[in-house]
């Protein structure tokens, strides 16, 4: 299996990190993928851009390792994300290149625009990633313009230099974190067994944001979800979809 979790900025993965930890540890492929290199955030100062680049792969490097995951970044602009196509179509050839079978990101509601705005464009880029004639659009016999390699590994690049790319046409379920408000199903995911390592990577957040939000009071929300379906801590999801598949009992 193969997941990717797509968000809009360093830290918004801290949500489905238990989840991502525990596929990882299983065997599956999992990439982590941001849209923004969330430059906004006061920490930065003045720094210039070549230098919030620089912290932003340690980042994504330290975060990707911890779990045994890819990953990669785009530069969408922190905070001036549009939900274009053109962003769709960047995050539709990682799609066909990584091919991933679930997607993980923001729910479709959240205040930040730039969460809403990744939400859309991770939907989006599902049926862009079908049809060849789109993911190949600047192809044609001639490379593909390479989008931003930021990623500082070697993992799968976005618009490398090739030739065609192709389709990605298997059923990808979508899932977001959960909201409320949201008309799609819950899922839950039991993350006792990863959760340690779930709150070390809050942890390393919360030392480059100072937080005051801590440890303590990270798996206690985790525990939370935990009690409303018998596990000790739990994350919790909307799978987008109409109606969860039929089971042949019920257990």
């Amino acid at each position: 299996m193969r997941i990717m979790a797509v968000f809009a900025h360093p830290d918004d993965e801290i949500g489905c990190i238990g989840t991502l930890a525990k596929h990882a540890a299983r065997g599956d492929e999992v990439m982590l993928v941001w849209t923004t290199l969330g430059e906004l955030a006061s920490q930065f100062g003045d720094q210039t851009h070549e230098e919030v680049t620089r912290v932003r792969r340690e980042h994504g490097a330290w975060v990707a390792g911890k779990i045994g995951a890819l990953h990669h970044f785009f530069d969408m602009g922190d905070s001036r994300m549009t939900g274009s196509r053109t962003e769709a179509l960047q995050l539709a050839r990682l799609y066909a290149q990584f091919r991933p079978n679930a997607v993980i990101t923001w729910s479709d509601d959240h205040p930040h625009p730039d969460h809403r705005m990744t939400a859309k464009i991770a939907f989006d880029a599902i049926t862009l990633a079908r049809i060849p004639k789109i993911i190949n659009e600047e192809g044609g016999g001639v490379p593909m313009a390479p989008a931003p390699d930021l990623g500082g590994s070697d993992s799968v690049d976005s618009g490398e230099d090739v030739r065609r790319l192709e389709a990605w046409r298997e059923p990808v379920r979508f899932y977001q974190y959960h909201a409320p408000a949201s008309p799609y199903p819950e899922v839950f995911t039991d993350i006792t067994d990863t959760v340690e390592v779930a709150a070390e990577v809050m942890e390393y957040y919360q030392a480059f944001y100072r937080w005051t939000w801590d440890r303590e009071q990270f798996l206690a929300t985790r525990a939370v979800a935990g009690r409303l379906t018998g596990a000790k801590y739990a994350e919790r999801f909307n799978l987008k979809a109409s109606h969860l598949p039929a089971r042949p009992y019920l257990h």
